[in-house]
């Protein structure tokens, strides 16, 4: 069986919804004075609270690229065991590691 992609999916379906939500995630990473480390770390923090793995595993190629750290994006994800309990650590944890690690 096939996956699919869902925004792909969206872009066929609706693609003025698609374009609309492109938009919204363009202005939200391109305005305010995070910087754009920050902002994948809070995304790789939010997502990882809620067990989206493939989101985090995405984001942490962009984490580095931004100058995070492995470090930074572990305590990242650790922080959300105050928050949201086991599930950031146990889902996300190990995935996120791995990517890091074998990005080049």
């Amino acid at each position: 069986m096939n996956k699919i992609n869902p925004f792909m999916f969206l872009k066929q379906e609706a693609p003025e919804v698609s374009d609309a939500f492109n938009n919204l995630l363009s202005a939200i990473g391109t305005k305010g004075t995070l910087d754009d480390k920050t902002r994948q770390l809070i995304f790789i923090g939010i997502k990882s609270s809620q067990g989206d793995i493939p989101a985090v595993i995405g984001h942490v190629p962009m984490a580095k690229q931004a100058g995070a750290t492995r470090e930074e994006i572990r305590d990242t994800i650790i922080m959300t065991l105050a928050i949201s309990g086991t599930q950031g650590v146990s889902s996300c944890l190990v995935p996120a590691m791995e990517c890091f690690d074998n990005l080049s």
